[in-house]
C-alpha cells in the first residue's frame, strides 16, 4: 500500500462533465469514461472540505438530433425533450451529484453562447471565409458533420463521419472524407460555396505550445498529452464556428441569417451558462469559478472529445481574455461491451434507465464495476460475468461480509453497544495505523486521477478487516478471553467506521446505508466524521455509542439474472445481424414455360448421416413417393441426423444429378433463413400432405 501523499490543491474547483447528446440515453461507456470518475472526484472534494462547482447539462444542438428528428418524423424540440427527461432522471436516480444539470436550448445558455461569439467577432478574433463545402441537392442543404459519411482519410474506415473518425478517433472535416456520401438522402454530395466564420487556430499555437507541450507534460495522462502534441505537431489550422443549419443558436451578426454556431463552439460554453443558472439560484456570484486563478477547472470527458477540450476550448478562452484555462483533462478510453464497441444506432448498450429498472438498489454495484475495471489508460470490455463477479466475490464476500460480521457479534455480545476496549496488542496498534494511513492513500490516488487505484485500496480495507477478525477469531475467544473481544470488537469497529466514511465517493448509497447501520450524526452535524477524522482521530467511534440492527449491505446476483441480460444482448445482435442483410436482387427473367419445368414434391426423410471428413454436408435418403432417393444437403452444421429423420420436406426431384465426394445427388431440398438467421425447411403448407404430391 502505497502513503505517497496527495497534491496540494487549490480551494475551490469547477468540474465539469461532457455534456451527453439528448439523441439517446446514457450507457455504460458514458459512465465509465465520464460520470462516474467526475462524480467520485468531486464527492471526495467535498468530503475534504473544498468549494465545488459540478456542472454538467444536456447538448441539444448537436447534427445528431435533427438526425434522430428526421428518423423519429418527430421535431428536435420533442427529441430533445424527451431524451433531456431521460438522461437528467437517470442521473439522478443512479446518485450523479451535479450540483446543476442544464440544457443548452435554456436561454441563459443562448444569450451567454451569443455574447461569446459577439465579443471575440468584434475584438477580431474571427476570420471570414467563403469556401466550398458539400452540398445534397436532393435535400437543398449544405451537409454538416454527421449528415455526411464515407472513407476516413486516416485509416480507411468506411463508416467515418464528417466531424470525427469513430474508429481511430481522428477530428475531422466533412471535405476530408473519401467518397462521402448523404446520410439523408444517400446521394453524392457536390461542392458549392458558403460563407463561414473561423478560429484561427494556428494564431493560438505559440501558445498552446507553451501552456500544453511544456506546462502540461508530466502532469496530463499520456494520451491526452499525446493527442494534444500530435495535433500541433502536425500545424493547426483554422476551424470553422459557424453551419449552415435551422438547429442551434443563431450568428448572432450581419451576414448570419440562416447559420448556426458551430456545436463544438457551443457546447462548451454550456458549462459556463450552467455555472451561471446555478450561481443564480443559490444567490453566489460565478465569475469565481471560472475567472479567479485560485480556482481549479477540471474537464472530465471521453478521448474523443480530446481536441475540443485541450486546444478549441481553450482557444476560445484565451482568446476571450478573462477566463480561467483547464488545470487538467483526465479523458478516458473507450468500454466495450462483451467484445464489440458500444453503438446507440444498433442498440449494443446496457442503459443506464433500463439497468435501474433490472437491478434496483445496486446502483453502487454498476459504479463499482466501472470504476474497477476503468478504461482509464487503454479501452477495456464490460461483460456480465465481470459484473457477477465483482459483486458476489468482493462487494458481497469482502466489504459486506466484513460489516455484517461485525454489526452481528456486536448485538450478539453487546446488544448493539461499542464495547470499551482493554489494552492493545501490537497487532491491534498495527492494524489501528494502517486504518489511519488509508485516507492519505485514497486521496493520493484520486488526486492523480487513478480512481480505479483508489477503488481497490479502498477494497483493501475491507480486506484488512476481513484479516484482523480472521487472524483474532472472536467467535472462539469469546469463551476463554471475554475482555480480549472487547478490544477485538472495539477496533472492528473503527474499521468500519473508517469504511462508511472513505466509501462515500465510490458507494454513496452504501456509505449511506453503513451510516445509518453505524448510527452516525448527520452528515450537517458539527461532530459527524470527516475525511480527515479517519486519519487524525484515535476514536472514530466511541466506547457505549449505540449501533443499528444488521443490513445487508449487497445480495448476491445469481446466474439467471445475469443470462437475462445476456439474453438479450444476443436478441440484440440476432436482430442487427438481420437488418444487415441485403435481399438479393431479382434474378434473370425466366419464362412460365420456364417455370413449369420445375418438379417440385413432398418428400420425406427416411434417413440421415454425416458425410465423412466433410463438415457441412448430410447424405438423406428421402422417399419422394414414387422413388427413395439419394439426396447430398450442406445442412450439417444446423441440424443433427436424427433430428431430421421423418421431417416431410419440399424436394426439387428433376435436377441433373451431381456428385459431391463421390456420392451422387439426386435432387435438392428447399431451405431458407428465418428472421435469426437459421436454416429452416421450406414445408408443405398443409399437414398430412402425401409423399410425391406435385407443389405447384
Amino acid at each position: 500500500m502505497s502513503q505517497e501523499r496527495p497534491q496540494s490543491a487549490a480551494g475551490r474547483y469547477t468540474i465539469t462533465a461532457a455534456l451527453p447528446y439528448t439523441n439517446g440515453p446514457i450507457h455504460i461507456g458514458h459512465l465509465a469514461g465520464v460520470y462516474v470518475p467526475a462524480d467520485i472526484y468531486a464527492r471526495y472534494l467535498r468530503l475534504t472540505g473544498k468549494d465545488v462547482a459540478f456542472i454538467c447539462g444536456s447538448d441539444e444542438h448537436g447534427v445528431a438530433i435533427p438526425m434522430k428528428a428526421k428518423k423519429e418524423g418527430v421535431t428536435p424540440q420533442e427529441v430533445i425533450d424527451k431524451y433531456h427527461n431521460i438522461i437528467k432522471r437517470s442521473f439522478e436516480d443512479f446518485g450523479i451529484t451535479f450540483d446543476n444539470y442544464s440544457r443548452t436550448s435554456a436561454k441563459i445558455h443562448h444569450e451567454t453562447a451569443s455574447a461569446f461569439f459577439k465579443t471575440l467577432y468584434d475584438k477580431g478574433e474571427f476570420i471570414e471565409e467563403v469556401t466550398e463545402q458539400l452540398y445534397d441537392a436532393e435535400a437543398d442543404q449544405f451537409l454538416a458533420d454527421r449528415f455526411v459519411t464515407g472513407t476516413c482519410p486516416k485509416c480507411g474506415n468506411e463508416e467515418a463521419y464528417g466531424d470525427q473518425c469513430e474508429n481511430c478517433g481522428s477530428s475531422l472535416n466533412a471535405t476530408d472524407l473519401i467518397n462521402p456520401k448523404s446520410t439523408i438522402t444517400g446521394a453524392v454530395p457536390t461542392l458549392k460555396q458558403t460563407k463561414h466564420w473561423f478560429l484561427p487556430l494556428d494564431k493560438h499555437e505559440a501558445f498552446l505550445k507553451e501552456w500544453i507541450i511544456k506546462g502540461h507534460q508530466k502532469d496530463w495522462k499520456p494520451n491526452v498529452y499525446g493527442q494534444c502534441k500530435s495535433w500541433i505537431d502536425d500545424g493547426l489550422k483554422p476551424r470553422a464556428v459557424t453551419r449552415d443549419l435551422d438547429w442551434g443558436i443563431p450568428v448572432p451578426v450581419e451576414g448570419g441569417e440562416g447559420k448556426v454556431l458551430y456545436v463544438w463552439f457551443d457546447a462548451p460554453i454550456g458549462y459556463i451558462s450552467s455555472t451561471k443558472e446555478w450561481a443564480t439560484r443559490e444567490n453566489k456570484d460565478w465569475e469565481p469559478y471560472w475567472k479567479d486563478e485560485n480556482t481549479k477547472l477540471v474537464h472530465f470527458i471521453g478521448k474523443d472529445n480530446i481536441v475540443f477540450h485541450c486546444i478549441i476550448f481553450p482557444s476560445i478562452l484565451k482568446a476571450h481574455g478573462d477566463y480561467i484555462l483547464p488545470d487538467n483533462v483526465p479523458a478516458n478510453e473507450f468500454l466495450n461491451l462483451e467484445g464489440n464497441k458500444l453503438s446507440t444506432s444498433k442498440n449494443w448498450a446496457v442503459w443506464l434507465h433500463e439497468y435501474l429498472e433490472d437491478f434496483p438498489e445496486k446502483q453502487d454495484v454498476l459504479r463499482y464495476t466501472l470504476t474497477a475495471n476503468a478504461p482509464e489508460t487503454k479501452d477495456n470490455d464490460f461483460t456480465w460475468k465481470d459484473f457477477q463477479a465483482r459483486n458476489n466475490n468482493e462487494l458481497v464476500a469482502i466489504f459486506g461480509n466484513f460489516v455484517n460480521r461485525v454489526v452481528v457479534l456486536t448485538h450478539k455480545y453487546y446488544n448493539g453497544s461499542v464495547p470499551t476496549p482493554n489494552e492493545f496488542t501490537s497487532v491491534d496498534e498495527e492494524t489501528l495505523l494502517k486504518l489511519k494511513a488509508f485516507p492519505v492513500v485514497i486521496a493520493s490516488s484520486i488526486e492523480r486521477y487513478r480512481f480505479r487505484e483508489a477503488s481497490q485500496e479502498l477494497m483493501n480495507l475491507a480486506r484488512l478487516g476481513n484479516k484482523y477478525l480472521a487472524d483474532e477469531e472472536p467467535w472462539k475467544k469469546i469463551k476463554e478471553d471475554e475482555s480480549r473481544v472487547q478490544t477485538i470488537m472495539y477496533i472492528a469497529l473503527q474499521i468500519s467506521a473508517g469504511l462508511a466514511v472513505l466509501s462515500e465517493p465510490f458507494l454513496p448509497f452504501t456509505s449511506s446505508k453503513l451510516k445509518d447501520i453505524l448510527n452516525f450524526r448527520s452528515s450537517s452535524s458539527k461532530d459527524a466524521l470527516e475525511w480527515k477524522d479517519i486519519a487524525s482521530k484515535d476514536i472514530l467511534l466511541p466506547s457505549d455509542h449505540q449501533i443499528g440492527k444488521s443490513e445487508l449491505l449487497f445480495s448476491k446476483i445469481e446466474d439467471k439474472e445475469i443470462q437475462a441480460q445476456l439474453d438479450k444482448l444476443e436478441a440484440t445482435k440476432i436482430a442487427n445481424d438481420a437488418a444487415k442483410k441485403t435481399v438479393e436482387p431479382q434474378k434473370e427473367t425466366i419464362t412460365f414455360d420456364d417455370f413449369t419445368k420445375l418438379d417440385l414434391r413432398v418428400g420425406t426423410i427416411i434417413e440421415a448421416e454425416k458425410m465423412p471428413k466433410a463438415k457441412k454436408l448430410l447424405v438423406l435418403k428421402v422417399d419422394t413417393g414414387i422413388d427413395t432417393r439419394t439426396i447430398v444437403s450442406g445442412i450439417a452444421e444446423s441440424f443433427q441426423p436424427e433430428e431430421i429423420v421423418g421431417k416431410q420436406v419440399t424436394v426439387l426431384i428433376n435436377l441433373a444429378p451431381r456428385k459431391l465426394r463421390g456420392v451422387e445427388s439426386e435432387g435438392m431440398i428447399l431451405m431458407t433463413e428465418n428472421a435469426e438467421g437459421k436454416l429452416v425447411f421450406v414445408n408443405p403448407d398443409d399437414a398430412g400432405v402425401n409423399n410425391g404430391e406435385s407443389i405447384n
